[in-house]
């Protein structure tokens, strides 16, 4: 058992004295997911991956909603998973009314703009992902467990027990199948 795994029991039987061991222990690791996924950002976006990894810390340890961890691996997965609902929020609250809405930002002529990148629209995916996982659960949470954590085939293979050989084939076919169903086909 290691000792993430001792320090997430320790959090689950109530000792409020684990929190603050275990955030030294997976900061880093978090740190570099959430600077993987940010990467993927539109260049309007504000949220900084530090802030990101504060939120989702301070979301998967909340005690009022004491959570029983089996694995590091399920830590991570609740971790990736707490980003990915994180930054869907903000996506949609971005494109809310209030902040403006469809609105698109307009640069000043004689400003040189940087080149553009492929943004993604973190709300289609979540769509995409939510009716990915009313037809095959284990492909979703393949999806969510290798986009939004950054794991491996391996590593993602491991968390619900399938062969690195099956999670090759689900990645495949869930790439595809996110991809036609964002792009409307």
């Amino acid at each position: 058992m290691t000792d993430i795994t001792q320090i997430l029991s320790r959090i689950e039987d109530g000792d409020h004295s684990a929190t603050a061991q275990l955030l030294p222990l997976v900061y880093d690791e978090l740190r570099k997911l959430a600077a993987f996924r940010m990467q993927r950002e539109s260049p309007e976006h504000t949220l900084q991956a530090t802030a990101l990894v504060h939120e989702a810390y301070l979301r998967i340890v909340d005690s009022s909603h004491a959570q029983s961890w089996n694995s590091r691996g399920h830590f991570f997965g609740a971790a990736a998973e707490a980003m990915r609902r994180i930054m869907v929020e903000r996506a949609r609250a971005k494109q809310s009314l209030k902040a403006g809405g469809q609105r698109t930002r307009r640069e000043l002529p004689e400003i040189e703009t940087p080149p553009e990148c492929d943004a993604l629209d973190l709300i289609a995916l979540d769509e995409a992902l939510q009716k990915l996982a009313m037809k095959d659960a284990r492909k979703a949470e393949l999806v969510k467990l290798r986009f939004f954590a950054g794991l491996t085939i391996e590593d993602a293979a491991q968390i619900p027990g399938i062969s690195t050989t099956t999670a090759d084939t689900d990645w495949a076919y869930a790439r595809c199948w996110l991809k036609l169903e964002m792009s409307g086909q």
